[in-house]
C-alpha cells in the first residue's frame, strides 16, 4: 500500500516539476514589471503556485456544474503577459485583478454557449491546434537547453553538455526500462542533471534560503480591484483566447485517455476555468488556462490517471503554503529543464499528429488549414514582431503564435468545411451517380 501510495505520489511530483518553472516565471515578469518588493514578490509566486493546485482540482474532479474530470493540470496562461503588464502600467494591479474578474464572470456565464461551438473543432482544427502548441514550445525548449534567455553562460559547452545529458538519461531510461521506472523518467532525469549540475557549479542554492517556511493566503493581498472598461474588455479577449487553447488541450487528453468530450463536459470545463479566474483574481494571482507540457508528460509516461493529478494539485498547494520547500523546484538549472522539455513538447507535435491523422488528408481544403494553421502559428512564434504595427488590442491575437495559428484554423475550417457544406455534399453526390 505505501509503495503504490509512493508511485503515484513521485508520478504526481513529476508534473509538479513540469510544469513549475511556467508557472512561477509570470509572476516574476509582471511582479518585476509592476515594481513590486522582494516580499510582494515571493507572495506573488506563493499564491501563483497554491491557486495552480485549486485551480487543477476544480479541473479534474468532475462535479454537476464544473470540472472537465480528464486529468488536466492548470497554470498561468502566457497569452495574458502583456496585457496584464499595459493594465498594470497604465491603471495599477488592482486593475488587473479587477479585469481578471470580471472576465472570470464573463468565462462563466458564456460557458455553455462557448461549448455548442464544439462542431467547429473537428479533427483537422484540433490536431492543428495541438500540433502548434508543440512547434511554437520547441524555442522555449531549445532556450532553456542553452542556459535560458538572457543568462550570461547562454550556449555555453557546459549548459549544451548537461541539457543532453538529461534527454539522454530519459531517453535510456525508455529504451532499458519498463513499468514504475518508465513512467517517472523524466522525473528521475530532472534529479540526476540537478545532482550533476551541482557538482559543476550551476546550482544556486539562496532562493531556498531566503524564502520563508510557511505563510497565509490572504485575499485582496494587494488592495481591492478597481474595474476599467477598456481593462475589462482586454482581458475578456484574453480569456476567450485561453478557451480556444484549452479546448485543444481537452480534446487532446481525451484522446490520450479515450475518454469522449461532450458538449456538457466541455462546458464544466470551461466553468471550471471561469472559476479559477475568479478565485484567481481574489487572491492576487493570474487568469489560468490548460498546461499543454503536462499533456506531453502524460503522453511520454503513459499514466492517465487522474489521481496523479489531486496528488499534483495537492502538492501545488502546499508548495504554495511552504515557499521554502517550493523554492528547492526553483533551483533546477534551466538547461536541465531544456533537456526534459525537448521530449515533453516533441510528444506534444507527435499527439497533435496522430490527432491530423483522423481528419479527411485526401482533402485539399484540410491540407490547406494544416499548411496555413500550422505555418502561421510558427511564423508568429519565430518573428513575433510580425505585427508589431497593428494595434495594442489586434496584438492579442497576433502576437501569440498558438493564437495566431489557432484562429487561423478555425476560420479556414469554417470557410472551406460550413460554409457551403450542403452545396459540396449535393456536388458530391451528384459526381458519385455520375461515376
Amino acid at each position: 500500500m505505501k509503495s503504490s501510495v509512493l508511485k503515484t505520489a513521485s508520478l504526481g511530483m513529476q508534473h509538479v516539476l513540469a510544469m513549475y518553472a511556467g508557472a512561477v516565471i509570470i509572476p516574476l515578469i509582471v511582479g518585476g514589471a509592476m515594481g513590486l518588493t522582494g516580499e510582494q514578490l515571493t507572495y506573488l509566486v506563493s499564491i501563483d503556485i497554491f491557486m495552480c493546485g485549486v485551480a487543477t482540482f476544480l479541473q479534474v474532479w468532475k462535479g454537476r456544474f464544473i470540472g472537465i474530470g480528464l486529468p488536466v493540470v492548470l497554470g498561468c496562461t502566457f497569452t495574458a503577459v502583456g496585457p496584464m503588464i499595459a493594465i498594470g502600467g497604465a491603471h495599477g494591479l488592482q486593475a488587473i485583478y479587477g479585469a481578471t474578474l470580471a472576465a472570470g464572470v464573463f468565462v462563466l456565464l458564456i460557458s455553455s454557449f462557448f461549448s455548442r461551438l464544439v462542431r467547429f473543432f473537428p479533427p483537422v482544427v484540433t490536431g492543428s491546434v495541438v500540433t502548434i502548441i508543440g512547434l511554437t514550445l520547441i524555442p522555449v525548449a531549445m532556450n532553456n537547453m542553452a542556459g535560458g534567455q538572457g543568462s550570461p553562460d547562454f550556449g555555453s559547452s557546459s549548459n549544451i553538455i548537461l541539457a543532453f545529458t538529461t534527454l539522454l538519461i530519459i531517453i535510456a531510461l525508455f529504451r532499458f526500462f519498463t513499468g514504475f521506472i518508465r513512467s517517472v523518467a523524466v522525473l528521475i532525469g530532472l534529479l540526476a542533471g540537478t545532482v550533476i549540475a551541482i557538482f559543476m557549479g550551476k546550482v544556486d542554492f539562496s532562493p531556498v534560503v531566503d524564502a520563508s517556511l510557511f505563510h497565509m493566503v490572504k485575499p485582496f493581498y494587494f488592495g481591492l480591484p478597481t474595474f476599467e472598461w477598456t481593462s475589462i474588455i482586454t482581458m475578456i479577449l484574453v480569456a476567450v483566447v485561453s478557451l480556444v487553447e484549452s479546448t485543444g488541450v481537452y480534446f487532446a487528453v481525451s484522446d490520450i485517455c479515450d475518454e469522449k468530450v461532450e458538449e456538457k463536459d466541455l462546458a464544466k470545463g470551461y466553468r471550471a476555468e471561469g472559476m479559477a479566474y475568479a478565485l484567481g483574481a481574489i487572491f492576487n494571482s493570474f487568469p489560468y488556462t490548460a498546461f499543454s507540457q503536462n499533456v506531453g508528460l502524460m503522453q511520454l509516461s503513459g499514466v492517465k490517471s487522474k489521481v496523479v493529478i489531486y496528488y499534483t494539485a495537492g502538492f501545488l498547494a502546499i508548495l504554495g503554503l511552504l515557499p521554502k520547500i517550493g523554492a528547492f523546484t526553483t533551483i533546477i538549472p534551466a538547461s536541465v529543464l531544456g533537456g526534459a522539455m525537448v521530449a515533453m513538447f516533441g510528444m506534444v507535435v507527435a499527439q497533435g499528429m496522430k490527432m491530423l491523422s483522423r481528419a479527411d488528408m485526401s482533402s485539399q481544403e484540410n491540407l490547406l488549414i494544416i499548411a496555413c494553421s500550422v505555418g502561421m502559428g510558427l511564423g508568429v512564434t519565430v518573428v513575433p514582431d510580425l505585427f508589431a504595427g497593428m494595434p495594442e488590442s489586434l496584438q492579442i491575437l497576433t502576437s501569440n503564435g498558438i493564437v495566431a495559428g489557432s484562429f487561423t484554423a478555425i476560420i479556414l475550417n469554417i470557410l472551406f468545411n460550413e460554409i457551403g457544406s450542403k452545396n459540396k455534399k449535393v456536388v458530391t453526390l451528384a459526381e458519385s451517380k455520375v461515376s
